[in-house]
């Protein structure tokens, strides 16, 4: 087995959740590698919508997208995730995909927030189809504290197990509070 990074951990069910033809979203679109592997999956008949609220963030994005050829399957928006639902109907969406924290290189005092992250995930929520999946990493420790990991794990143990299936994992003996990989599958 490789020695796996939580985003190389969770594109492998990212890449089993995926059909071509697929609406994706990347609630938060940073570098734009999720955004990237999004749109390699959906195909040239599929559609992905990238959240950023740091424009850096998104034109690192369109670049990476741009590079590879595939800009035209991606709409990025300067936006809260905490505002997806303006941009997808309930129901509608195959894989969401969120990497809390804060933009790598980027100013670290501009991280995601327990606050809108919340509000985001009861969106995503909705705004996935049935069989759909969101894809959660948690960053906390250092400079992204620990307020967003406290406020999401316990959100997360209150999803009805009739409608969701919450797998958590961890780095059980990695120190310095790694990240927690987390899928949400919609029943």
């Amino acid at each position: 087995m490789k020695n796996y990074q939580i985003t190389q951990w969770c594109s492998h069910f990212i890449r089993e959740q995926i059909e071509p033809g697929d609406l994706c979203i990347d609630a938060t679109a940073g570098n734009g590698h999720d955004t990237l592997l999004l749109c390699r999956l959906v195909g040239e008949n599929g559609r992905v919508l990238a959240f950023d609220i740091q424009p850096e963030a998104l034109n690192q994005t369109c670049s990476r997208l741009t590079e590879a050829g595939v800009a035209d399957r991606a709409e990025l928006i300067l936006d809260s995730h905490s505002h997806m639902a303006s941009y997808a109907a309930d129901n509608s969406v195959s894989c969401i995909v969120f990497n809390l924290g804060y933009l790598p290189s980027g100013d670290h005092t501009i991280a995601t927030r327990a606050e809108t992250t919340l509000e985001a995930l009861g969106d995503a929520l909705r705004l996935l189809k049935k069989g759909g999946m969101i894809s959660l990493c948690i960053y906390s420790g250092g400079d992204s504290g620990f307020d967003e990991r406290e406020a999401i794990l316990p959100y997360l143990k209150t999803l009805d197990p009739k409608y969701f299936l919450v797998i958590m994992s961890e780095y059980y003996n990695r120190p310095n509070h790694p990240p927690i990989p987390v899928l949400i599958l919609k029943l």
